[in-house]
């Protein structure tokens, strides 16, 4: 009796392709991918939130450079053996192309960045947070399909159908290459596909937040909290299918100690922020004083006193009243 067993998941033949001397890395356009993907949505969820949607474009040209820097400066400082010791080279920790960015700098040094500038603008930072939230969980999983095209952050060997095919890449002169190289069709592994997991992960937290602010009102900071929390709980059980070289504490990842110490503080956090919504004159102060001083205006000019009291000097009356009190009339 033949047994029919599922194909493995393929690793894509390679990651990098070149126009000209220009190298165009799935990586990278999968991270801009989520980046405008997250931003179109902030954008929208923002407005009806009654922000200012420039706003939104001034957080993204400080939280974008703020995240890349903090992205990697968490890479290089958790993996720093990789760049630093005998036989390393440390400009490779400036090499941002050749992969390695800790999403959990990311987030914590472009928070970071946006809390400065909204603090600068006196914009209240709870409702931007709330609002980018789900952008960012969304754009997480993009993301991690460049991992996928880097052949890299993959789980430990297993025979699972859904396993993934780690190929063996070479370069123009068949040297080893495992992010630039091509696949010469050799099967390196079969591993869990954590890469894949966390993606799934992402998408089931977005969905739940989209779900959890409506449903229970969210707001005042809770949805980003909600998010931290979400994101930690995945990425520590994920962690803990991963193969890949890492510093340890006390046995553990330090991603997994992190991702634990993270889920405990985000949901202390959420637990003690304001319960309900924002009104709309809380989300930017600014735009409600500005209209408040435009009702004012209207309301003064299309008021009975000042209608009266304008009526009261047109020159058809002041002529009646001088015309009365004996005097003439001065013609201009």
């Amino acid at each position: 009796m033949e047994t029919m067993i599922l194909a493995n998941i393929p690793s894509p033949p390679q990651g990098v392709w070149h126009i000209g001397p220009v190298p165009i890395r799935a990586y990278s356009l999968c991270i801009i991918t989520g980046i405008i993907i997250a931003l179109w949505l902030t954008l929208r969820r923002y407005k009806a939130k009654g922000g200012d949607p420039d706003v939104v474009w001034d957080a993204a040209i400080v939280a974008i450079p703020a995240g890349i820097i903090g992205g990697r400066l968490y890479h290089v400082i958790t993996d720093y053996d990789k760049y630093f010791g005998p036989g390393r080279d440390p400009w490779q920790a400036f090499n941002v192309a050749g992969g390695g960015l800790g999403i959990l700098g990311a987030v914590a040094l472009g928070f970071f960045a946006v809390w400065a500038l909204f603090r600068y603008k006196k914009v209240p930072l709870a409702p931007f947070a709330d609002a980018i939230a789900p952008g960012i969980i969304l754009a997480q999983a993009i993301g991690r399909l460049g991992n996928w095209f880097n052949q890299e952050l993959y789980g430990r060997p297993t025979d699972v159908p859904w396993a993934l095919d780690i190929y063996y890449r070479v370069d123009a002169a068949g040297r080893y290459a495992p992010l630039t190289g091509r696949s010469t069709g050799e099967i390196v592994a079969s591993v869990h596909p954590t890469f894949l997991y966390e993606l799934l992960w992402n998408l089931v937290v977005f969905v739940f937040l989209l779900w959890a602010e409506k449903r229970w009102r969210l707001g005042h900071g809770r949805v980003f909290a909600l998010y931290l929390a979400g994101y930690a709980l995945g990425r520590f059980f994920v962690e803990l299918m991963r193969a890949d070289e890492a510093n340890h504490i006390l046995g553990l990842r330090v991603n997994t100690w992190v991702s634990a110490i993270l889920f405990i503080v985000a949901l202390i956090v959420f637990l003690r922020l304001p319960r309900g919504q924002e009104d709309p004159s809380e989300v930017d102060p600014r735009r409600s004083s500005v209209a408040v001083r435009q009702g004012n205006v209207a309301a003064t000019a299309t008021s009975p006193a000042s209608a009266s009291s304008s009526s009261a000097n047109t020159p058809a009356k002041r002529y009646g009243r001088e015309a009365q009190d004996g005097s003439e009339p001065h013609e201009k």
